[in-house]
């Protein structure tokens, strides 16, 4: 009997219980029922659902701040032999772009020099080919380019040569597809010339340097002065007449003697022309 009495007292508690948390149970998806009525009717919880996500905004930025302190980490913390590595290749890559420019620089360079050469082929009246430069004398004493045409390109002795500024010189030889010039600074070479200013007659000699020239057999009462031009006199049919040779840079007269001293500096660039212009006088083609 004391044991069915002690029984029953323990199944009225959990009768309790369970009769209790059916009823809150039911209480709890009344209310949710009630509020999502409320929501797709009523619009009423639209206020309270925007404050709910306003005062949720810091627990969500929590979440996710692990997830982001790890993408941060990824991206900026590197091992000390992955930062090397970087620097070392960005170093490369400096280099090889520092070497691409330097060539640009050059091509770019090269390139204005051939837009001058070719805009002053609009001034003259003669047919002309370009040439390009691909060898120089060993010899110092001795003026002399190795040019990338030939025969096959209609190139003969005697041809004239001339860059953006003035006469270069001519052609001294010529084989299928090269030819050799010989450079109006030449020691063995001479053009006939007249001043440009007053037209007076003289012949430019070479002297082995190819920053001057030489005016040989110039009477001292010849009208002439520093700073005038000297261009090709036309005179031996060698070189048509007009083109620029040389600017007089020093005459000296002395008493007594019966030829004044006169030197000259070539107006093309004899030591930096890349490129040529092989002129065909009209006469020529003739």
């Amino acid at each position: 009997m004391f044991c069915q009495g002690d029984r029953g007292a323990d199944i009225k508690p959990l009768f309790v219980k369970e009769s209790s948390l059916g009823w809150r149970t039911l209480i709890a998806l009344v209310l949710v029922a009630g509020l999502i009525f409320a929501d797709l009717r009523l619009n009423n919880l639209d206020n309270g659902r925007a404050l709910l996500n306003t005062l949720a905004t810091p627990i969500y930025w929590l979440a996710d701040l692990p997830s982001r302190l790890g993408d941060w980490g990824q991206h900026n913390l590197r091992s000390r032999g992955e930062l090397i590595e970087d620097n070392e290749r960005l170093e490369r890559e400096n280099l090889i772009l520092q070497g691409r420019s330097l060539q640009m620089a050059s091509l770019q360079a090269e390139n204005v020099r051939l837009r001058a050469l070719l805009n002053s082929t609009a001034l003259l009246r003669d047919d002309v080919l370009v040439a390009e430069l691909v060898g120089v004398s060993p010899d110092p004493a001795r003026h002399q380019l190795v040019l990338n045409k030939g025969e096959m390109d209609g190139v003969f002795v005697g041809q004239p040569l001339i860059d953006a500024d003035g006469l270069v010189g001519q052609i001294a030889e010529v084989s299928a597809a090269q030819s050799r010039a010989l450079l109006i600074t030449d020691a063995t070479h001479s053009v006939p010339v007249q001043v440009n200013r007053n037209g007076v007659r003289a012949i430019a000699e070479g002297t082995s340097a190819l920053g001057s020239l030489e005016i040989h057999h110039v009477s001292a009462t010849t009208d002439i002065r520093e700073g005038d031009l000297l261009v090709t006199s036309g005179l031996g049919g060698r070189f048509p007449v007009g083109y620029p040779v040389a600017v007089v840079s020093v005459v000296e007269r002395d008493p007594g003697e019966p030829f004044a001293r006169v030197s000259a500096v070539p107006t093309a660039a004899l030591d930096r022309s890349r490129h040529v212009l092989l002129v065909f006088t009209s006469e020529q083609g003739e």
